[in-house]
């Protein structure tokens, strides 16, 4: 998929339920699970929704402030190569890929944690950083309605630190177990002069399942249907990049300290990412969720249309939910247009959840912290109003 140029409104073309991702990721339906799915849905096979983006405004690039590409972060040449994976592999597409297993499907993802790893280098504290490896692949199989059942780690080095190594697995396991999930293996790879001194990698790889009549796939999204979000705790994983090159420029230190929040800027933008598996467990037994979305890595206009059909957008009240004071500042000092902003990070919610109106009340009497934030709407893409 080519990336859509995004306007104030953030309109950009729609795609379904199994679109090909931005740059964040790439998953993949195998045919046999593609064909299951049809049975129970109308439409064409999974993986197989998709649809050039064709551009709704014209693409202005902003003529001062940041943006991600000048942090060093191509979403386009992102996207580019996942056009050509498409051509090797034509059933990529959406948040996680499924394989069918008797009744079930069985749902994978793989992530990693960016260079928010800069950060922890830089400030020495290295038992987050798990946590933010483990949510940012259970965050993204849970959208389709499964429980992640285990997790599998990748650490690699130039040099092995075990104290470093703990603390990183100090973390993994605290997201596995605030995700209900087992720890079932991994790699430690040291790999002598590959790596910087004191650096390292991570990639983690989470599988769980949901029953086939269980899927939640954005099908059902109907105009009328209620656009409700969970908070973010701050950038989570993405956009780090961008976020290090607004320190650079403003000549601010990962040590001052963060006017909003009392502690370093480093502590600060180190919070671990949320992990939104028990919300999201609660919400599909409590609700008919038509819609989940991880708001991972380009925003709003490339993560929201994911799930929506073709025909429908999402309208988006941008005074349901106050932007926190860190997206503000990181706005501010590194004079980011709206655009941008919303095009790379989360602006404060986490994920997105599409539900019947009729079923508002349920969610928002859940007690986590949902918001009614807009409305699916005819249209294509995402507007904010």
């Amino acid at each position: 998929m080519l990336a859509t140029p995004v306007c104030s409104q953030l309109a950009v073309t729609g795609r379904g339920p199994c679109a090909i991702p931005s740059s964040s990721g790439r998953s993949t339906r195998c045919p046999s699970a593609a064909a299951a799915a049809t049975a129970r849905r109308q439409g064409p096979q999974p993986g197989r929704r998709r649809r050039q983006a064709e551009p709704v405004c014209a693409a202005a690039p902003p003529t001062n402030g940041l943006s991600y590409k000048d942090a060093g972060v191509d979403i386009d040449a992102g996207n580019e190569l996942v056009k050509r994976i498409q051509k090797l592999n034509p059933n990529i597409g959406g948040f996680s890929g499924m394989v069918p297993f008797g009744d079930s499907f069985l749902v994978a993802g793989t992530d990693g944690v960016g260079t928010k790893l800069k950060l922890a280098f830089d400030m020495n504290k290295h038992d987050t950083v798990g946590i933010d490896l483990v949510a940012m692949s259970v965050n993204d199989i849970v959208t389709s309605g499964a429980q992640p059942m285990f997790f599998l780690d990748y650490f690699a080095c130039g040099k092995l630190d075990v104290d470093t190594a703990e603390q990183v697995v100090k973390g993994i396991v605290e997201g596995c177990r605030q995700s209900d999930c087992v720890l079932l293996g991994g790699e430690t790879a040291e790999m002598p002069g590959f790596y910087s001194p004191g650096e390292y990698d991570l990639a983690g790889f989470a599988v769980g399942s949901v029953k086939q009549d269980k899927v939640i796939d954005g099908s059902r999204i109907k105009a009328g249907d209620a656009i409700l979000g969970l908070k973010s705790s701050g950038v989570h994983s993405n956009g780090f990049s961008l976020v290090r090159k607004v320190l650079e420029v403003s000549g601010t230190s990962l040590h001052d300290t963060a006017p909003w929040s009392g502690e370093s800027f480093g502590l600060t933008l180190l919070t671990p990412t949320v992990l939104y598996v028990r919300d999201c467990m609660k919400l599909v037994a409590a609700a008919d969720v038509r819609g989940l979305v991880h708001m991972t890595g380009g925003g709003f206009p490339e993560n929201i249309p994911r799930v929506v059909p073709k025909g429908l957008a999402a309208r988006i009240q941008r005074s349901a939910w106050e932007v926190p004071p860190l997206f503000q500042w990181l706005q501010e000092a590194g004079k980011v247009p709206d655009s941008e902003m919303f095009r790379t990070f989360n602006m404060g919610v986490g994920m997105v959840i599409v539900v019947s109106r009729s079923d508002v009340d349920k969610v928002l009497d859940l007690g986590i912290g949902a918001f009614e934030m807009g409305e699916v709407v005819e249209g294509q893409g995402v507007e904010l109003v």
